[in-house]
C-alpha cells in the first residue's frame, strides 16, 4: 500500500512541459454549492448538446499535450481527460481545472510507474515489467479513471472517479476492492501533502450504497490531525449532486522512518 500512496505524490512539472487545457464551462450556472466544494448541483445535466465540441476540444487538446510531452521525454500523464471521460466528468474536470487559477488547487499529475513519481536520485533502476496498480489497464475507460485536485491549506485532496467495466463486482456496480483502493489512493496522497513519505496502517470503511460502473463520484479526503509519525484522516465518497453517500473512511498513515527512506534519497 505505501507504494500506491506515493504514486499520487504531488511533482514539479518539470522544464518545457505542458499546462493542462483549461476549457470553459459552457455556460452552466453556478447555481447552489456542492458543500464548500463549489461545484454547482446544476452543473451536470445542463447543456449537453451544446457542450459536445467542448468534449471533444479537450480531449482532442490533452492528447496533442500527451504527444508533446512524449517528444520532451516525459511519461505520460493518465490524468489528463481522454475519449472514455462522460460529460460528467469533464464537467467537473473544468470546473476544479478553473479553481486552480487562484493557486488554492493544484491538479496532481498521475503516472504508471511508481517511479515517475519520486522525485531526487535512486538507488534502483525503473523496471520496464510493473506499473503502478491504478495504472496497469491499457484500455481507456476499462479500469480507474480518476484525476486528484491538491489543497494545501485546507490539507485536502479531492478525486474525481469514474469506474470502469473492468472493475465490476457485483453486475453493474464497481467491486468493493476497487472502491477501497482509490479511497487509499486519495487519503494517502493528502497524507503525503501534510507529512511526506508515508505508508497506510490503517484503513477503516464504511460501505453504504454501490456506485455504478461508468458513473462519476467525488472522493473528498482530509487530514484531520498529525501526531508524531503519524497522519491521521478522514474521507467521504459521494455522488457529484451530493444526495448519495457511497461510502465513508477514516485512516491513519504513518511516516516512514528515515532509515528506509535513505534507500529513495
Amino acid at each position: 500500500m505505501g507504494l500506491l500512496l506515493w504514486g499520487s505524490c504531488p511533482r514539479a512539472a518539470p522544464p518545457g512541459s505542458l499546462s493542462p487545457p483549461v476549457v470553459g464551462r459552457c455556460g452552466v450556472p453556478r447555481g447552489s454549492l456542492l458543500g464548500v466544494l463549489g461545484v454547482p448541483h446544476s452543473l451536470l445535466g445542463a447543456h449537453r448538446h451544446t457542450c459536445m465540441h467542448t468534449h471533444l476540444l479537450t480531449v482532442c487538446l490533452s492528447r496533442s499535450i500527451q504527444a508533446a510531452g512524449s517528444q520532451l521525454g516525459q511519461s505520460k500523464d493518465y490524468a489528463l481527460p481522454n475519449a472514455s471521460w462522460s460529460q460528467d466528468m469533464l464537467d467537473l474536470y473544468n470546473r476544479f481545472l478553473d479553481m486552480t487559477k487562484d493557486g488554492l488547487w493544484k491538479r496532481i499529475p498521475s503516472y504508471n510507474n511508481i517511479l515517475d513519481h519520486i522525485p531526487g536520485k535512486l538507488t534502483y533502476e525503473k523496471r520496464k515489467d510493473t506499473r503502478l496498480f491504478l495504472r496497469s489497464i491499457d484500455a481507456e475507460g476499462a479500469g480507474f479513471e480518476y484525476v486528484m485536485f491538491l489543497n494545501t491549506s485546507e490539507k485536502r485532496v479531492v478525486c474525481l472517479f469514474q469506474p470502469g467495466s473492468y472493475l465490476e463486482g457485483h453486475p453493474g456496480f464497481a467491486h468493493g476492492g476497487s472502491i477501497a483502493t482509490i479511497i487509499d489512493s486519495t487519503i494517502g496522497s493528502c497524507a503525503i501533502s501534510v507529512a511526506g513519505k508515508v505508508m497506510t496502517a490503517n484503513l477503516s470503511i464504511d460501505y453504504v450504497n454501490p456506485v455504478p460502473l461508468g458513473s462519476v463520484v467525488l472522493v473528498d479526503s482530509k487530514a484531520d490531525k498529525v501526531e508524531g509519525r503519524k497522519v491521521f484522516l478522514s474521507c467521504k465518497m459521494q455522488s457529484v449532486d451530493g444526495n448519495t453517500l457511497h461510502a465513508e473512511a477514516t485512516g491513519k498513515d504513518v511516516l516512514r522512518a528515515q532509515k528506509q527512506q535513505a534507500s529513495c534519497q
